[in-house]
């Protein structure tokens, strides 16, 4: 399988920072250890075009990243300090996710080691998210008649709010969310699908509701392209996620995820979403999960 990444992935925060920066590049390290990850298959992006990010972005909130001019309201919102490295980063992910995708439609499956950043809206970043990458990969694709219609599989704890905004009045991509009720963000656009979990949802409660809307939602979608965002933060202990799935949970729901997008030859793009485990290197494994379930679904 092709994925997207290069070491930009990777921008330093100021010590005691939430977000786990680290995870990317000890993801990346991990697969290759684990042999999941050949070298030759890692396809480096260079930074996505403004043109490109302009489909879903904002003048005014590009300008302002560009320039360094974002208000310090704009940027407690978005939840990570502007810097060029962190625009460079963002820029870099949207385009690895838009890669993905293109490398996707050629061979079936692909993954981007970042991206599902699902919160950033049109005129602002928010919840660690500067660029919205599926946003723009899917209006950048639409554009150039690669796909026409599209779903978005999202299972991050946290309800894809950006994503659920965006697309709100474009029936053509069908937007699914499976989340925690009363997690962040509190104020939730509703999805094309939505299915709200109560705190503390075990393995088997998470599973019976995910086989029972999963299949439906891929039916009625009947797209060309799956965006899959596996969030690891729905696990138990998670600093932000408030939901008790197990490990072995969180293999059942990649595994049946691939499965039934893999049965119906289904194209999917494979990104990351949110984790917060004690550390980057034991959130990195726990994001490994889906590469795993990857290897055994398809082989890759």
């Amino acid at each position: 399988m092709r994925v997207s990444y290069q070491d930009g992935y990777y921008v330093p925060l100021p010590e005691g920072h939430p977000f786990p920066m680290g995870k990317f590049p000890a993801l990346h390290d991990l697969l290759l250890r684990e042999g999941l990850l050949h070298p030759r298959k890692v396809v480096a992006p260079r930074q996505a075009d403004w043109a490109d990010l302009q489909h879903v972005h904002t003048a005014e909130y590009l300008n302002a990243l560009a320039a360094g001019t974002l208000s310090d309201r704009a940027e407690r919102r978005m939840g990570l300090p502007w810097s060029e490295r962190l625009v460079y980063r963002s820029r870099v992910a949207v385009q690895g996710t838009l890669n993905a995708a293109m490398m996707a439609l050629e061979d079936g499956v692909a993954a981007n080691l970042a991206g599902g950043t699902h919160h950033a809206m049109p005129g602002h970043g928010e919840g660690f998210c500067v660029l919205n990458d599926v946003a723009v990969a899917i209006r950048v694709l639409q554009q150039a008649c690669w796909i026409q219609r599209v779903c978005i599989v999202d299972l991050d704890v946290h309800q894809g709010n950006g994503n659920a905004a965006f697309f709100a009045d474009m029936p053509e991509v069908y937007t699914f969310s499976m989340h925690g009720a009363k997690n962040y963000p509190f104020k939730k656009p509703p999805s094309t699908h939505d299915v709200p979990l109560p705190d503390s949802c075990s393995d088997t409660a998470y599973m019976e509701a995910l086989t029972t809307h999963l299949p439906a939602v891929l039916d009625a979608a009947q797209p060309d392209l799956v965006f899959y965002l596996a969030g690891i933060d729905v696990m138990a202990g998670d600093r932000y996620g408030r939901l008790s799935l197990t490990r072995a949970g969180l293999h059942q729901r990649d595994g049946y995820v691939l499965e039934q997008i893999h049965q119906r030859d289904l194209a999917a793009v494979l990104l990351l979403s949110g984790g917060y485990a004690e550390t980057p290197a034991a959130t990195a494994d726990l994001h490994a999960i889906m590469h795993r379930e990857a290897a055994r679904v398809y082989g890759a």
